[in-house]
């Protein structure tokens, strides 16, 4: 007889405290606002820019092309492709395309501080 009982009152009690568990378990959990956007500006790449004054645009990614172009500091270029260190680009100021050193043109770095 008092094994039952004792069964019996172990089955009640866990029947009680496996819902209070997980109600708990559910209300620790942190839920994620819903006004912070996935992709934050100061997440995204910055720019490319020049990191020197002048820059040689060539005709293939070697340095002992032949020069195209030159894109100087301040110019604004969009970057297609990039290979073994390279950029094929093109500099929006003069219409010029071909290849520049990635030594020279990087992205800017950004961070989020919150």
């Amino acid at each position: 007889m008092r094994f039952t009982h004792a069964a019996l009152s172990a089955v009640a009690l866990a029947s009680v405290a496996i819902p209070a568990a997980a109600s708990a378990a559910t209300a620790a959990t942190p839920a994620a606002p819903a006004t912070v956007p996935l992709v934050r500006a100061c997440d995204l790449p910055g720019p490319w820019v020049i990191g020197t004054n002048a820059v040689k645009i060539r005709k293939s990614p070697s340095i002992s092309s032949t020069a195209v172009g030159v894109l100087y500091k301040g110019h604004r270029f969009t970057v297609h492709s990039s290979r073994s260190g390279w950029h094929y680009v093109t500099d929006l100021t003069t219409g010029v395309k071909g290849w520049v050193s990635g030594t020279y043109v990087y992205r800017e770095v950004r961070m989020c501080l919150d």
